[in-house]
């Protein structure tokens, strides 16, 4: 199969250590109401899930769920989809929007492929991929989250002027990003100097995994794409 039509498949764990007796409940009781209609059954319906929002944004991968909590508490106009499949980031997710009575929030809990598919032409302005899962092994890298589908979808997802962002603390990993960005087309890096890349954004909250990364000594790089 070439790279073009590679379309990136679920590997990893699915679970760590046991829920606390909290997020077992909430796994139980809060998750069905925020989740996401099964993506494979067709194309979703977005004003019935965020019926007053004015944007829809959506994190792959969001963790521990701090980037995607900080958000949706932050812009309570918006409507933003977590999708991960790690069961303790999910469960530590709804933690944080039960403690913040978040309401503008989703969850989809399992692979991100089916349901960027199933998302509507244009539908979103904000994309987000942070720290994902860097696949160092050179044989694994086909496993990588940014590849020449996923900047294919982003492309068809993002409205004009929409913002795909990006964050990594492995130097290979950056670099393979912004190689995939030049081979894509349709999207301009928005750096204009060093400290574009190299400080976060206001707007961009900390997660456990940059956190991880500073205190190991690596430095994270913020990529934030644009949309032709």
């Amino acid at each position: 199969m070439s790279d073009m039509k590679y379309i990136p498949r679920l590997y990893g764990r699915l679970q760590d250590k046991p829920l606390k007796p909290r997020q077992a409940q909430l796994m139980e009781t809060l998750l069905p109401k925020l989740a996401i209609p099964d993506p494979e059954v067709g194309r979703l319906n977005l004003k019935a899930l965020f019926p007053q929002a004015e944007e829809v944004w959506l994190e792959v991968g969001f963790g521990g769920g701090e980037h995607l909590a900080w958000q949706a508490a932050h812009n309570p106009a918006v409507g933003i989809i977590g999708a991960e499949p790690f069961l303790n980031g999910v469960a530590k997710a709804l933690v944080q929007i039960d403690d913040q009575g978040l309401q503008n929030a989703r969850i989809h809990h399992g692979d991100v492929r089916p349901l960027i598919e199933a998302l509507p032409d244009g539908a979103l302005t904000r994309l987000f991929v942070l720290h994902p899962d860097p696949w160092p092994k050179r044989r694994h890298q086909k496993r990588r989250m940014i590849s020449p589908w996923f900047f294919g979808e982003a492309a068809r997802l993002l409205r004009p002027g929409g913002e795909l962002r990006v964050a990594s603390d492995i130097p290979d990993y950056i670099r393979w990003t912004l190689m995939h960005w030049q081979r894509a087309g349709g999207f301009e890096w928005t750096a204009e100097c060093a400290a574009d890349w190299t400080d976060r954004p206001a707007d961009w909250p900390q997660t456990r995994y940059e956190a991880k990364a500073l205190r190991e000594g690596r430095r994270p790089a913020y990529l934030i794409f644009r949309r032709k």
